[in-house]
């Protein structure tokens, strides 16, 4: 009888579970990117990691600038087209 250990079993869910709330939840400054460019997000994570690891970080300001400008944009479209339920 084998006993299974559970971070065998369960670690690519719980991997997967992670990965899909740091793309959908904390900024998809990268997901966002890459429907605009109409390329892969994965394509757009990769470099900048290269970037980030070639340039010591200088990457990260810049990322998160741009998250910071998506969470204005997003804010200020909600305020000036509120729906039905904003009213």
């Amino acid at each position: 009888m084998k006993i299974l250990n559970y971070e065998a079993t369960n670690g690519p869910r719980i991997m997967n579970k992670l990965r899909y709330f740091v793309e959908d939840r904390i900024f998809g400054v990268c997901a966002n990117l890459g429907e605009v460019l109409k390329i892969p997000a994965s394509s757009i994570r990769l470099y900048f990691i290269y970037a980030t690891f070639m340039t010591f970080g200088s990457p990260i300001i810049l990322y998160l600038v741009m998250a910071f400008w998506m969470q204005v944009r997003q804010h200020w479209r909600r305020h000036h087209n509120p729906t039905v339920w904003e009213l």
